[in-house]
């Protein structure tokens, strides 16, 4: 010790150096990975930003059509020897009767010259199979209006509204340049003008032949000789698709030569002149011909104004076809079509139809079950949480009991729907996909989390609370629950609500106890069948149809609302009731 000391005495105190070349870099080298360093973490934060808004802005896009609907007004016939032939008025057979047949014939006269039966289906097929319900319903709240005509809002099917909305194949229109002459004979139609009248749409079906014959190349390079010599049907379609490159190529280099427009490969022509719409079979430079959709007036033989509509999409590539595009543009043009707010997304259960499926049943459902799991796991997760924190002696099983509540917190959550499939379902045979179970399941799942975050509110207590109430003769309980508790509660349901957040987007351990089924009925009690929005969200996710992609995310719009609105409390709960020590 006095040898460190003498050597400290004689070489004195070191020098430090702040300002010599070295130290400055040494400074300056410091500042610039802090620089780089926040630069970092500002990078990530913006980059996880603009995904999150990639994120919402694609559901958003394609939710928002979802909340609206295409009605039609419809004049339809309340013919009353078919809704009440005897005249008694009697609910059950005014509940009977087949509106829909009606709604069938009241579209059937706004086109009389429908007299095909094929046509008839494709026509019937515009509106709604569930636009007799409504319907039905106007007749039950005044059965006075049998005998009458009456004009409703009838809901179209979900291709017509696909369709009204802009959904599915692209559309380009053009109005007609010069004079065009007319020669109908019975449903063709000759249309005759200018050398250049249809140069502009034949240019585009040449140019669609290129790509074909690229795309036909492109498959035939796939299929090697080798393997076409090895099985005659390989051989066979080698051979068409040889042929049909040779064909589009021969087409599509001779810019003037008329082409037939298939359906199956090319796209919808469709020209709207004297008053009619004629879907072109055949076009030209200088002229086109077709087959008529509307009637074209009747002396119509010249008109020098036309429109020319170019649906990118082959007709055997839609759902939609031609002739029910006219039929949709007919009564567009005559302003019987409207677009009002879908409210039958919220008051609808589920349907295998797009247009008339809604969320109801499982807003209903999640209601249920959330109500079942705040009622199992609040009570239990808070009183737990007291015993642990304040009254269990510290000892090895409690030592086992807190690291395995802190497990079960990190465990999967379809382990807990095998527990429940195991013990709810299989050994006390509770009911299957009923929001009871449900709610049970979800329990379990949330309990380790309230039951955490109820330690940390009790823990941030300070002690001189609990101490100045026992050293007033108060008892170890009345201290915890007249005081500490009270104190605790902000934070006990701030961890409760955030665990009810976590509980309503979970689908995992759902699926397990079968709240998977189809269920189109209204839940009414806690035993009934029933779903919940994740889950309904998944369903619809698996189905085919177009509209389905609308309702999907239509209903993630509807369940992030509400983990926001629960999140939001959440946050108020705490900044109101949060104690400064």
């Amino acid at each position: 010790m006095t040898d460190a000391v003498l050597t400290f005495a004689q070489t004195g105190p070191r020098k430090v150096d702040f300002f010599s070349e070295e130290a400055m870099a040494r400074v300056q080298k410091r500042y610039r990975a802090e620089a780089r360093f926040k630069a970092y973490g500002l990078g990530a934060v913006v980059l996880a930003g603009i995904f999150v808004v990639i994120l919402l802005a694609d559901i958003v896009s394609k939710g928002l059509p979802a909340f609206f609907e295409h009605r039609i007004a419809l004049t339809v016939t309340l013919d009353a020897a078919k809704i009440d032939p005897e005249g008694k008025r009697d609910i059950e057979v005014l509940r009977a009767a087949d509106y829909q047949r009606l709604i069938y014939d009241g579209l059937r006269e706004e086109f009389p010259g429908v007299s095909d039966r094929r046509d008839r289906r494709k026509l019937e097929g515009l509106v709604s199979t569930g636009s007799g319900n409504d319907l039905r319903t106007l007749v039950l709240r005044n059965p006075s209006i049998i005998g009458q005509k009456t004009t409703l809002p009838v809901l179209l099917s979900d291709d017509a509204d696909l369709y009204l909305k802009g959904i599915g194949t692209r559309v380009e229109r053009a109005v007609g340049k010069g004079t065009l002459d007319i020669k109908q004979q019975g449903k063709t139609v000759e249309l005759v003008g200018s050398a250049g009248a249809f140069a502009a749409p034949l240019a585009d079906v040449k140019a669609r032949l290129k790509r074909l014959a690229s795309a036909t190349e492109f498959e035939l390079q796939g299929l090697s000789a080798a393997q076409a010599t090895a099985n005659a049907a390989l051989e066979a379609r080698r051979e068409d698709l040889t042929a049909r490159v040779k064909d589009f190529r021969q087409r599509s280099g001779d810019p003037a030569s008329a082409e037939t427009l298939d359906p199956a490969t090319m796209p919808s022509e469709l020209v709207e002149i004297a008053g009619g719409l004629v879907r072109l079979t055949e076009i030209a430079p200088g002229r086109a011909a077709g087959v008529v959709l509307l009637p074209l007036a009747a002396d119509a033989t010249r008109s020098d104004s036309w429109h020319r509509t170019t649906y990118t999409t082959p007709e055997s590539n839609r759902r939609i076809t031609d002739i029910e595009i006219a039929w949709l543009e007919s009564l567009r043009g005559r302003k019987l079509t409207e677009k009002g707010f879908a409210w039958r997304f919220f008051t609808n259960g589920d349907s295998r139809e797009p247009e008339l499926a809604g969320i109801r049943g499982a807003l209903i459902g999640s209601a249920l079950t959330l109500a079942v799991t705040l009622l199992f796991c609040l009570p239990i997760g808070v009183g737990a949480a007291v015993y642990l924190e304040e009254f269990a002696p510290k000892n090895r099983l409690t030592d086992i009991l807190e690291v395995n509540i802190n497990n079960l917190a990190a465990v999967p959550s379809i382990v807990f729907g095998l527990l429940g499939l195991a013990m709810f379902l299989n050994f006390f045979g509770l009911p299957r996909s009923a929001p009871l179970v449900g709610g049970l399941v979800l329990a379990l799942l949330v309990l380790p989390t309230i039951i955490i975050a109820s330690r940390a509110a009790l823990k941030a207590v300070p002690p001189s609370i609990k101490e100045a109430a026992l050293g007033v003769g108060a008892s170890h309980q009345q201290a915890i629950f007249h005081h500490v508790l009270p104190l605790a509660m902000p934070g006990i349901m701030t961890g409760t609500i955030i665990g009810m957040a976590h509980a309503l987007g979970e689908t995992a351990p759902l699926l397990m106890i079968g709240m998977v089924a189809f269920i189109v009925d209204i839940p009414q009690a806690i035993s009934d069948p029933a779903t919940v929005l994740p889950v309904q969200i998944y369903l619809w996710s698996d189905l085919p149809e177009v509209a389905f992609q609308a309702k999907t995310a239509a209903a993630i719009m509807v369940l992030l609302a509400f983990l926001f609105v629960m999140n939001g409390a959440a946050i108020l709960l705490r900044r109101r009731f949060e104690q400064r020590w």
